[in-house]
């Protein structure tokens, strides 16, 4: 699989993933979703990425232009798919208390670790008010492998800090969807899946409900 190469990036088919407005992280590791309980690959190929890091460029500090998305490339692809895999295998294994994976962690490491990154200090000169400081943060890399290394950055930052606690995995039936749990009554991804649980366990109840009753 090579590069895209002439499409408009308006035209750049997805994969199909959802986006639920989680952190960028737990956006990636929902690339591998389901559809009534079937897996399926929101990252197929390379323009299956470049749509997906399309839609999220807004999301990301690192600026991707038309043409950093037209040449998303194989390489692309398969630093993505080990990233996605890596956050997912660690989530899985934070949501149950287990030991992490040692290949998941490697995985997000290797992405952190292929691109070179410094903070510079910006403080602007003041008119009416002292301007406050803030930090710049540079990659020196290409534009897609620098956006990739942010999203592993988001990970060890999710994974490290205090919403590590509140990582949840979906309840829906059948969902392989993961979510930083901010409300105390939220038990889906989405209200998507909360329907279907609410259904699934209507219906469940109704047949139950219809049984003959059994013989003594």
């Amino acid at each position: 699989m090579g590069s895209i190469g002439r499409m408009k990036v308006s035209d750049l088919a997805s994969g199909g993933a959802p986006l639920f407005g989680e952190r960028p992280a737990i956006e990636l590791a929902n690339t591998a979703y389901a559809v009534r309980g079937r897996a399926r690959e929101g990252l197929a190929g390379v323009e299956q990425l470049a749509a997906w890091l399309r839609d999220m460029r807004a999301r990301l500090v690192t600026p991707l232009a038309d043409a950093d998305l037209l040449g998303v490339g194989a390489q692309d692809l398969a630093v993505a798919r080990a990233l996605r895999d890596g956050i997912r295998a660690l989530a899985a294994a934070a949501v149950r208390g287990a030991s992490a994976p040692p290949e998941a962690t490697a995985a997000v490491n290797a992405a952190l670790a292929a691109v070179p990154s410094w903070r510079e200090l910006i403080w602007g000169p003041s008119g009416t008010a002292p301007a406050a400081p803030a930090a710049r943060v540079h990659r020196a890399a290409r534009p897609v492998t620098a956006a990739l290394a942010e999203l592993a950055d988001d990970a060890v930052t999710l994974f490290t800090g205090p919403e590590l606690a509140l990582l949840r995995a979906c309840e829906g039936p059948g969902c392989r969807l993961f979510y930083v749990k901010h409300h105390a009554r939220r038990a889906w991804c989405s209200p998507g899946c909360g329907n279907r649980a609410r259904a699934s366990r209507h219906y469940a109840r109704t047949r139950l409900g219809a049984s003959p009753p059994t013989r003594p």
